[in-house]
């Protein structure tokens, strides 16, 4: 099978517009997490990650009309651009677009919205970074709950190793609106409190609000310096509940082995995982019963909410980038938030930035309605 790889990249949040930039403050410890008081988005206080709508506005007036276009389709296009224009790559028919998302322009079927309430559709979303960029062939959306940023990812490589496509562009983001942080708070799962991922004081979730931008792609030549090659991937669903994990961790057990299988490697191979870690009580317990049954238990581990909160369908991207960027420097960076373990099987949670050689990492996901998403990746340049 013809290798695939994830290249350009591009992450736009409160922590910089630029992949280098975000990765920076994570490596300094800083946290885009702020507490909010902002009755008009919720009646209580909320701990959330959210960027400045007047910054994305005044990025986007370099290249298009603001009155056009959400916040969300605003940002999303930011950060393509970026990709797109590092990738050099003629938009011709064996070239895909994906878009990943959970909720898209939800905030625009509340009523101080100007814009009309169909481009709530996600197709609509789709179309309008289609049409802006001037891709030719149809966008295709991935809304899987919390594993679409990561599910793109093996998608995207389908697409590729079943030669419909060359290269596949993917730009992934969700916003923190009322309609997403009143579903949250019905399940009593939000934080007012910076997260903690595993935790045994974590109180819940905070949300976050990025894009994130990727090239995959079957060329080997002009890859970025971060570059990794996708050498396994899988996606299981528990069908526990509608919004509770197994508590076996059956679905995300099952994914990870899969793709160990399809990377035909051991789980004693894999130098760090970047994993789900919402400091919500059921989801860092089952992934820690996860790991163990994997044999796991010993592989650096860290969750990134600390640092952007949880970005919904643009979460696996986001991390898969800044992983990506972690391998190249060969530092595992903390887990922020945590500090004494929270679950009942142990797990080598990263309590400080350590260098280390660095050669493959596993990126795994768990969202509503069961799924699980896994995906092995392996450094290109040493």
């Amino acid at each position: 099978m013809a290798k695939t790889f994830v290249s350009h990249n591009n992450i736009l949040s409160n922590l910089g517009f630029d992949s280098e930039a975000v990765v920076e403050n994570i490596s300094k410890g800083n946290s885009g997490l702020e507490k909010f008081d902002d009755t008009s988005l919720l009646p209580e206080p909320f701990c959330a990650s959210m960027t400045s709508s007047e910054k994305v506005k005044e990025k986007f007036t370099e290249i298009g009309d603001i009155s056009k276009f959400t916040k969300l389709e605003q940002m999303m296009i930011l950060s393509l651009k970026k990709v797109i224009d590092a990738a050099n790559i003629p938009l011709n028919e064996k070239v895909g677009l994906i878009i990943s998302t959970t909720k898209g322009n939800i905030d625009v079927l509340e009523k101080e919205s100007s814009f009309p309430k169909s481009r709530a559709y996600l197709s609509e979303l789709g179309k309008t970074i289609q049409n802006f960029f001037g891709f030719k062939n149809e966008t295709i959306v991935l809304s899987n709950a919390c594993v679409s940023g990561v599910l793109a990812i093996s998608v995207a490589k389908r697409f590729i190793s079943e030669k419909k496509y060359d290269h596949v562009f993917i730009s992934s983001g969700d916003l923190v609106t009322k309609f997403i942080l009143s579903g949250f708070h019905s399940f009593q799962a939000l934080s007012a409190e910076p997260c903690k991922p595993y935790d045994k004081n974590r109180t819940g979730i905070n949300l976050g609000e990025v894009s994130a931008s990727v090239l995959v792609t079957s060329e080997e030549k002009n890859l970025s310096k971060e570059a990794v090659e996708i050498l396994g991937n899988a996606t299981c669903n528990d069908a526990n509940h509608i919004s509770g994990p197994s508590r076996t961790g059956e679905g995300l057990f099952r994914s990870v082995k899969s793709a160990l299988k399809e990377a035909n490697i051991n789980a004693n191979e894999v130098d760090y995982i970047s994993a789900h870690g919402t400091a919500t009580p059921f989801n860092d317990e089952m992934e820690a019963i996860a790991f163990n049954r994997l044999g796991m238990e010993n592989v650096p581990l860290n969750s990134l909410k600390g640092y952007f909160g949880h970005t919904l369908g643009a979460s696996g991207l986001l991390e898969t980038i800044v992983g990506m960027h972690f391998m190249e420097k060969n530092i595992l960076f903390s887990s922020k938030g945590f500090s004494d373990l929270g679950v009942s099987k142990n797990i080598n949670i990263i309590k400080e930035n350590t260098s280390k050689k660095l050669q493959v990492f596993l990126k795994t996901a768990s969202g509503f309605g069961g799924c699980n998403t896994a995906v092995i990746l392996r450094k290109v340049n040493n």
